[in-house]
This record gives C-alpha cells, sequence and structure tokens, in this order.
C-alpha cells in the first residue's frame, strides 16, 4: 500500500480523492494537511486519515510515501520543496509552479533527493489524447505542421466565489496559467517537440474583476517545426463544431471532440474511433501508483511541468512585449 498525504483539502482535492477511493487496493490518502482546520478535520474524519494545519509538521510526523498537492499556485513551489527534502515523492496540481526561479527550485529539490514528481496533468488520460499520440507517433498523418488546442468554457465565478484566483499574485496571471494550462499540456504532449518561442492576445471579455485576463489566444513554435495554436477562455462556450485538439500533417489530418477521433488522409483513407467516458482524475492517480510500484517514469514529470510553464511565461511576455518571446530554459 503506498501512504499519501494530501496538502490543501479543499476544490480540486475531491476529485482526486475519488481517484484514492478507486485504487484503495494500491494506493490511499492517510494524513490530510490544510490551514483551515475545519476543512482538514472534515477530510480527515472522511477519509479514516490523520488531520494536520501544518504539512509540515504532517511531513515530519507521518511515514508517507508520497505527497499530492492540490493547494493554490503560489504554494506548489514550496510544498514541493518541502516535500522532496523529507524524501516523499510528488504528485503535484497544475500549475508545478510561477516563475523561472521557482521552476529552478523545484528542478533542484527533486534531482537532489532523488524523488518521483509528477504533474497532474489529467486530460492526458483522455483515450482520445493516448490514440491519437500513438498515431502522430506512427507517422499516420506524415510530418506534423500544426496542433490547435481548445479550452473554453462560460465560468460564473463571481467576486465572492473567485477566492484566490482573482488576484495575479497568487494565481500566476489569469485564466491562460489556469485553465489555460491544460490546452497548453496537451500542445506539449501531441507536438512532439520542445517549446523555443510563443507569443499571446489576452483579453478579459466578462470577468472584469479579474487582475487578469479570463481568454487567451497563443502561438507557439516547437524545434521540430510544428506550429502550435491555443484558445483558452472562461468567458464563453466554444462555437460549435470546435474541436478539443486536431493535428495537420503532409499526409492529413486528425481531430478529436474529446471522446471520438478521426483522421482523413489525402488518400481517401479514413477512420474514426469511438472511446468509453473514463474519469480522467481516477486514471490519473492510478498511473500515479503505477510509476511509483513499478518504479517507472510518470508520463509527465517536472521536466513537462517546467516546459509548459516556460510556453506561458513567454506567452504573458509576448503579449506584454507585442513580440514572440522565447522560451525561458531552466
Amino acid at each position: 500500500m503506498i501512504k499519501v498525504g494530501l496538502i490543501g483539502a479543499g476544490g480540486i482535492a475531491s476529485a482526486h480523492i475519488k481517484g484514492y477511493t478507486q485504487h484503495a487496493d494500491r494506493i490511499g490518502v492517510t494524513a490530510v494537511a490544510d490551514a483551515v482546520e475545519e476543512t482538514a478535520k472534515k477530510r480527515g474524519e472522511e477519509l479514516g486519515a490523520t488531520a494536520y494545519t501544518d504539512y509540515r509538521e504532517m511531513l515530519a510526523n507521518e511515514e508517507l510515501d508520497a505527497v499530492d498537492i492540490c493547494l493554490p499556485h503560489h504554494l506548489h513551489r514550496d510544498a514541493i520543496v518541502a516535500a522532496a527534502e523529507a524524501g516523499k515523492h510528488i504528485l503535484c496540481e497544475k500549475p508545478l509552479c510561477l516563475s523561472a526561479e521557482e521552476a529552478a527550485d523545484v528542478r533542484k529539490a527533486v534531482t537532489e533527493h532523488g524523488v518521483t514528481l509528477m504533474c497532474a496533468h489529467n486530460q492526458l488520460f483522455m483515450p482520445a489524447v493516448a490514440k491519437a499520440r500513438e498515431l502522430l507517433q506512427a507517422g499516420t498523418i506524415g510530418t506534423v505542421y500544426e496542433v490547435r488546442t481548445t479550452d473554453s468554457f462560460y465560468n460564473d465565478f463571481d467576486p465572492s466565489s473567485m477566492g484566490w484566483r482573482a488576484s495575479s499574485k497568487t494565481s500566476g496571471g489569469g485564466e491562460l496559467i489556469d485553465t489555460g494550462y491544460h490546452p497548453t499540456y496537451l500542445m506539449l504532449h501531441l507536438a512532439g517537440g520542445l517549446p523555443v518561442e510563443a507569443t499571446a492576445m489576452l483579453s478579459t471579455h466578462r470577468l472584469k474583476f479579474m487582475e487578469g485576463e479570463d481568454s487567451a489566444q497563443v502561438l507557439i513554435r516547437f524545434d521540430n517545426g510544428v506550429v502550435g495554436q491555443l484558445v483558452t477562455s472562461w468567458a464563453y462556450q466554444p462555437a460549435d463544431g470546435t474541436e478539443r485538439f486536431s493535428a495537420v500533417g503532409e499526409l492529413g489530418s486528425l481531430a478529436s471532440d474529446g471522446t471520438t477521433l478521426s483522421y482523413r488522409l489525402r488518400s481517401g483513407e479514413t477512420e474514426t474511433f469511438e472511446f468509453e467516458p473514463v474519469d480522467t482524475f481516477v486514471a490519473e492517480i492510478g498511473h500515479f501508483a503505477d510509476s511509483l510500484a513499478g518504479k517507472t517514469r510518470p508520463l509527465h514529470t517536472e521536466e513537462e511541468g517546467i516546459a509548459v510553464l516556460g510556453i506561458l511565461l513567454a506567452a504573458y511576455e509576448g503579449s506584454k512585449s507585442k513580440t514572440h518571446a522565447p522560451v525561458l530554459k531552466v
């Protein structure tokens, strides 16, 4: 049994807990820490876990194999470093951290202490994504020219419910570094190269009480020649027919709405795949357990997390400077 300490027990932790429940035969939460005592106590009772209000105290007192970090964005770096120094493996919600300096600290801590860090990039566990990557790597559409990803929805946040996300200091920006993080790591996964430059147009269409943007359109160039485009927003539902992701190459194209995947070649060959719905958070927790038990590399580690952060920081800089900003190397 892999023993996990949950760091941050509100919000997204509920989705993670469902994953631990589904994989209870091999991984489980045995301790929980949350700065809000009531939240820590409630989660502790729910999980049959020891509750703490200070995760450092939990790390010092509990026999844990790993931690699951579900904190607000600006608290990720410190929790990762503390867990690594305590010799615990790490699952961390997105974004990995908020700056190049923080990314350097994360890499140093994880490397020096020899722990595994997995980025909680749950959308990679959509069956359509796995199949698309398989087809792209097999050369089904030939050399890939362009990848597009989309993640937009009508968000009903208001000033009373948005909390720390309303502040750029604690969120790291606006919608782009939050929900926009999903289509960015999906882009990285499908493009098959390392990002070298990016730029963005940022907008605040509707959630004007935010300090950051509520919508973004981003262009990214990768070192293998692939150009990526992504659209993400909290302001609106995408238009009917908008794909979740697509790729165009020398031999044809593929596209997915997230539940089905189709490709069409210039030769006339076509194929469509349909998939059963999957709880991606449950699949994510299972993959984390598999990686630790088998001592194998998770699908995305701090390397991919830092690459995604580099894209986002370059996009923010490109939007500010009206140029294509180089992706930072950490």
